[in-house]
């Protein structure tokens, strides 16, 4: 064999090699979100040498209880299903632990400036004094099944995208409806790997959920957005509900005769001291993941819509925090708002700080390069994937455009209040003289609930600032052809002076007077309708939808079926590249296993952060004239007399929060933390600002999720609160270590 031969060989082996380093990490612990399902034939050798001591079984089974019947997605009932957080069922009685920033909504929609829960906090001290949530669901995974052979089934041969998608959706159908006949179950198939695989979930979904207990914000969202995303962190991140069931332990509407659902499966809590390089295992439904993308996309991410998104919100969040000093009501007012700008704000700069760090698209360029080499290879792969990136190239060259036009559609038309709130009201346009008065009146019913809730968390002078800053960012960053009619005064009627446009297209509109739209509802008939289109915010509504709709969705849409159909293809290459290999799906809102250790890390140069915060770190924060850091005084109590029972470190110190390395993303909130032996240690509650990037691209030696001990839970309920009557309700463990069979319990 010639020398060029040999080296020829060499080289392609070199580049299978490093293949396999840059797209697989599978064989990484603290990497992935897996499937239950899959955990017997994939995961459980490698838990089990890391410290697990349970088996596949105990964490899923459709046959006996398990720990998945301990766990629950957090739903809107009023919205299409998918999970926005996850909690975990801790007593008989169907007590839930969750974070306090899952339940913020909850606890926010109950304060009043003379009851404000989310200052002074909120406990039950009986079942009686529990608190109605409208709106929110709890739902319990009941089995999951690979579907993937059903789904694509009576593809024809040759079958064009549009043809294949619709049989795929026909499929899907047929299948949802089969898997829930004579039930009260609802049933999900999402795709998998792009859509090379599908899994079903069916669900028992929980409709009476009360709030049970909550901290004041001064312990539940302690450092405030200062804190989000970072670490070292002391917030105490839980909120309590209970789940109500009727006489047959089934989901019902709220009714005084509901009494505490009666679960398979609750969680112990253990407060034995955790020590770094622990196992731990997070369960839940983390929200979405896109650890497969090309470089183009990346590029997208960040440089196109994060930095659009982030200059945006930036100026919304200074708006709504100046609004939020001129009185306690309208901080009460823009408090969940603001979080909820906020919490995406960060995460974007956080995630674009890590891209950069990471040299992300260069390495995905490196890899798409050695997958290029692969392909090559092969003259069957040449006619498959050969093509992959130059059709990568040019889509997303179309897309750039036309997603930056929806980042600020969204940021800035749909994110002015006004706006959206006159969107609601533009349903009534499709009433005429002939059309059903019931139908009307539950219409007319509907807006004047949604107008009562709107106002009531509404500040007419700081909306009026973000609805001429919001429209300005639109004006002045988006190319005219996409501007709706109404800006074309600007030039004609007002000489350039666009703020003076908004301001009067503001002052003009029902939409920000409570009176004036609640007249217009009480006495509304189908003959008014002229009147609400001549409304100057209603009209910027409908001729924004009208450029959106005509201008920027249909390529929108067009573009990224082409993308998805492609990125297809690529995943599916990736995986046959290393058929060996074992492959995480990304997340997508279905139920998921993620598992690593409690372990410390760098961030930079010089500075290491230990993975354990406790109650001290709380009293060097405290500073009475910050908000976001103002300590109660019955903690500061409680540290000066070190009255912190049963729950402290052997040390004495109270601990308050660890980070381990487990993979996680949005919907992780709320998610259990368990030991080896399956018993709950903490709730999961954010990740590190140097791992936001995670969702895009894992880093082993950044990534880190942050989690609130559960001891300092139970020594806020117990010892903050005197709320004992709750620890009760819990099974506690002690030296659980020496008892790894403690959770299993038998269907009865």
């Amino acid at each position: 064999m010639d020398s060029i031969k040999v080296i020829d060989m060499l080289r392609k082996g070199i580049i299978l090699v490093v293949i396999v380093a840059f797209v697989v990490n599978a064989a990484n612990a603290v990497e992935g979100m897996w499937l239950p399902i899959m955990l017997k034939k994939y995961n459980i050798e490698q838990m089990q040498a890391e410290g697990f001591k349970l088996s596949a079984e105990d964490i899923y089974d459709i046959n006996k209880a398990s720990l998945k019947d301990a766990i629950v997605g957090l739903v809107r009932l009023s919205k299409p299903f998918r999970h926005f957080c996850t909690g975990e069922i801790v007593s008989p009685e169907g007590l839930v632990l969750t974070n306090h920033h899952c339940g913020f909504g909850a606890i926010q929609k109950h304060s009043t400036v003379e009851n404000n829960l989310l200052k002074d906090g909120f406990w039950a001290m009986n079942k009686n004094e529990e608190l109605t949530n409208e709106g929110i669901g709890m739902c319990l995974l009941k089995r999951m099944e690979d579907v993937t052979a059903k789904v694509l089934v009576n593809i024809p041969d040759g079958a064009d995208a549009y043809i294949r998608d619709s049989v795929i959706q026909s499929n899907i159908a047929i299948i949802e409806e089969d898997a829930i006949k004579e039930t009260h179950y609802l049933a999900k198939v999402k795709p998998f790997f792009a859509g090379n695989e599908y899994y079903l979930s069916v669900y028992e979904i929980f409709r009476d959920i009360r709030l049970v207990g909550a901290p004041p914000s001064a312990i539940g969202k302690f450092g405030g957005d200062t804190d989000n995303w970072m670490w070292p962190r002391h917030t105490g991140d839980f909120s309590m509900f209970r789940i109500y069931a009727n006489k047959d332990n089934e989901p019902a509407d709220y009714n005084d005769e509901n009494i505490p659902y009666k679960p398979l499966m609750h969680l112990p809590i253990a407060i034995d001291e955790i020590k770094k390089d622990d196992f731990t295992m997070v369960m839940g439904y983390p929200g979405t993941t896109e650890e497969y993308l090309p470089s183009f996309a990346i590029n997208l991410r960040a440089n196109v819509t994060n930095p659009a998104r982030i200059k945006i919100r930036t100026e919304v969040i200074n708006i709504m925090k100046t609004g939020m000093l001129t009185s306690p009501e309208v901080r009460i007012q823009y408090s969940s708002k603001v979080a909820h700008k906020a919490n995406g704000w960060k995460k974007r700069i956080g995630e674009n700080k890590g891209l950069v760090r990471l040299n992300a698209i260069e390495k995905k360029q490196e890899q798409e390069k050695l997958f290029t080499d692969w392909v090559n290879q092969n003259e069957e792969r040449i006619k498959e994937y050969g093509d992959i990136f130059n059709n990568y190239e040019d889509l997303y060259g179309q897309l750039n455009e036309y997603q930056f036009v929806y980042a600020y559609f969204n940021e800035s038309i749909l994110g002015t209040e006004l706006i959206d709130l006159a969107g609601s009201y533009s349903d009534l346009f499709e009433y005429k003289k002939e059309s059903n008065n019931e139908d009307v009146e539950m219409k007319i019913d509907d807006l004047t609930k949604k107008t009562k809730n709107f106002f009531k968390d509404y500040h007419r002078p700081t909306d009026k600032k973000l609805f001429v800053a919001l429209l300005s960012f639109y004006y002045n960053d988006v190319d005219a052809k996409y501007h709706p009619k109404s800006f074309s005064a600007i030039d004609k009627k007002y000489k350039g002076d666009y703020e003076a446009c908004f301001i009067n297209l503001f002052e003009k509109s029902m939409f920000n007077n409570p009176e004036k739209l609640n007249n217009f509802l009480n006495n509304y008939s189908v003959s008014k309708n002229k009147k609400l289109s001549s409304d100057p915010v209603m009209k910027l509504f409908i001729e924004s939808m009208y450029v959106y709709h005509n201008s920027v969705s249909p390529y929108l849409v067009s573009i990224k079926q082409d993308i998805s159909n492609l990125h297809k293809t690529y995943v599916k290459g990736i995986r046959e590249l290393n058929s060996d290999k074992i492959y995480f799906p990304d997340a997508n809102s279905t139920f998921r296993i993620a598992y690593g250790k409690v372990d410390n890390y760098i961030p930079s140069d010089a500075v290491e952060y230990k993975c354990f915060t406790t109650l001290q770190g709380i009293m060097e924060k405290d500073n009475p004239d910050i908000f976001d850091y103002d300590v109660p005084q019955r903690l500061r109590d409680l540290y000066k007399s070190k009255n912190f029972g049963e729950y402290a470190n052997s040390d004495g110190t109270m601990p308050v929060c660890f980070t381990a390395s487990n993979h996680t993303t949005g919907g992780n909130s709320g998610s259990p933390v368990l030991n080896a032996d399956g018993h709950l240690i903490g709730i999961n509650f954010d990740r590190n600002w140097e791992g936001t990037m995670s969702d895009l691209m894992y880093d082993p030696e950044m990534c880190r999720n942050i989690t609130l001990d559960a001891r300092y839970i139970l020594f806020i309920i117990d010892k903050y609160a005197g709320a004992k009557h709750l620890v009760n309700e819990m099974t506690l463990v002690k030296e659980s270590k020496q008892n790894p069979q403690a959770i299993k319990k038998e269907k009865k």
